[in-house]
């Protein structure tokens, strides 16, 4: 895949990109390793207040890189100015609590002194989509640089201007050279980027395929590697549930993003009682929605990413329907330029259909009854991934049920799925291991050190 500029609104290449040669990534290694030398040795104060300063300047250039993100991926123009917000958040949150995040902690032993230490590993290497382009690159920038390693980003291979924007970002904060890189290379080469000595560990998040390529190259060369793959998040609504309020925030959970998110609401289990209720309402709600250019404030869906994207969410609809699935809005792409395809709510979905274990990557509902909350639990386990799940009801003992057996990372009653700085994030399963944000992410790129004096 070329990398460059496709603006999915139009199908147009708007700029192309040349790779780096082998020479400038083995000379951006070096940079690295360099500049990991000194790094290490920075203060919290020192590397909080140059987060600060990076955080500053992207509140200050907030519909720049906007503009920028939704050019190159087609999020919505107001889904990509919150976005660039979030990342000022999540730095300043690193700022104010990555020192004690990584203070020693004393164990009582029989020594005069006992503790773990968390120390930085070196440069680590981001392997990043293009989905949320700026933000899942920050959430592991923000807390890797705090705890005083060296960033190294291979970025996807659409978004080469936010990847380029993100590195001067940091460099015109006043973090050194060397301490954060973009590599323009393709995804052929990310193997002997990860086997470089200089490199001591790799995160990616991104589809299973890439995750089991990146997990096999680290665990040959025995390196420390995060997983944030994909989701098939459940949706449960239980009859005690504010349906108004679960339809309202199941669209959003549905469609956030174009429908382009690990973490989107995509199984919607629904308990019978309250079923014809949720159908009707959600129905009307996604059929209701604006599709168009993601640059028009009226806009609340806009195109897919990448033509490849658009055509294998067709390809999922149109396989359900040939065996039996019912389309209850949407459900074939339009005619004209750019990669649109409309909110989408199927039912009758059974095994033998490929959305019954595929993740759907576009705004493409799939409606289940259920008779109990029983069968709810049972279907929403019955799932590869293991990411996400929101739940539905006002019973304070369903709610404590479905928190502890549902077999995901994260669960949210009464709220969609979403990341914040304060919480860890991941998942299980096929969905991936290891955690990002919070004190359990930025300890994921630390190595845990032992100090005991008699």
């Amino acid at each position: 895949m070329a990398i460059a500029t496709v603006n999915p609104t139009t199908g147009k290449t708007e700029q192309e990109f040349t790779p780096h040669d082998d020479a400038e990534v083995a000379r951006r290694l070096r940079l690295a390793a360099d500049a990991f030398a000194a790094y290490r040795r920075t203060t919290f104060a020192e590397r909080a207040r140059w987060v600060l300063s990076a955080a500053a300047l992207i509140e200050g250039e907030v519909p720049d890189i906007a503009r920028v993100m939704t050019t190159e991926m087609g999020k919505t123009f107001a889904a990509a100015k919150g976005e660039v917000a979030k990342c000022a958040t999540a730095l300043r949150w690193y700022a104010a609590h990555a020192e004690d995040y990584l203070a020693d902690e004393t164990v009582a032993t029989s020594a005069s002194d006992s503790r773990i230490a968390y120390q930085p590993m070196g440069p680590v290497l981001a392997v990043m989509p293009w989905n949320f382009p700026m933000w899942q690159v920050i959430r592991f920038a923000a807390p890797a640089l705090m705890a005083g390693n060296v960033g190294l980003l291979k970025h996807a291979s659409n978004v080469p201007q936010t990847a380029l924007i993100i590195e001067d970002l940091f460099r015109r904060a006043g973090f050194p050279e060397g301490v954060f890189q973009t590599l323009l290379v393709e995804s052929g080469r990310v193997a002997a980027i990860i086997e470089d000595p200089v490199v001591r560990a790799v995160t990616i998040t991104g589809s299973e395929a890439a995750g089991r390529s990146v997990a096999e190259t680290a665990g040959r060369a025995i390196k420390k590697s995060v997983l944030e793959l994909g989701g098939s998040d459940p949706f449960i609504v239980l009859p005690s549930a504010d349906i108004e309020r679960a339809i309202s925030v199941g669209v959003t959970a549905r469609v956030q993003n174009n429908g382009q998110s690990c973490i989107a609401a995509k199984r919607f289990i629904i308990h019978a009682d309250v079923y014809d209720r949720f159908e009707k309402g959600y129905v009307e709600a996604m059929a209701a929605l604006g599709v168009g250019d993601p640059m028009d404030p009226a806009t609340e869906v806009g195109p897919l990413a990448t033509e490849t994207g658009r055509a294998d969410i067709d390809e999922l609809v149109r396989d359900a329907v040939d065996r039996g699935a019912s389309v209850l809005c949407g459900g074939a792409a339009p005619e004209g330029p750019g990669w649109f395809y409309p909110p989408t709510v199927i039912t009758g979905v059974t095994p033998a259909m490929r959305v019954e274990r595929e993740e759907l990557f576009g705004p493409v509902a799939v409606l289940y009854r259920v008779d109990d909350h029983d069968g709810a639990l049972a279907l929403a386990n019955d799932s590869d991934f293991g990411l996400g799940a929101s739940v539905w009801t006002s019973d304070p003992s369903e709610q404590a049920m479905f928190a502890e057996h549902l077999d995901v990372g994260m669960v949210f009653v009464n709220a969609m799925v979403a990341s914040t700085p304060e919480l860890p994030f991941g998942g299980i399963k096929k969905s991936g291991y290891g955690r990002e944000l919070s004190a359990h992410g930025i300890r994921e790129f630390c190595d845990v050190k032992t100090v005991f004096r008699a």
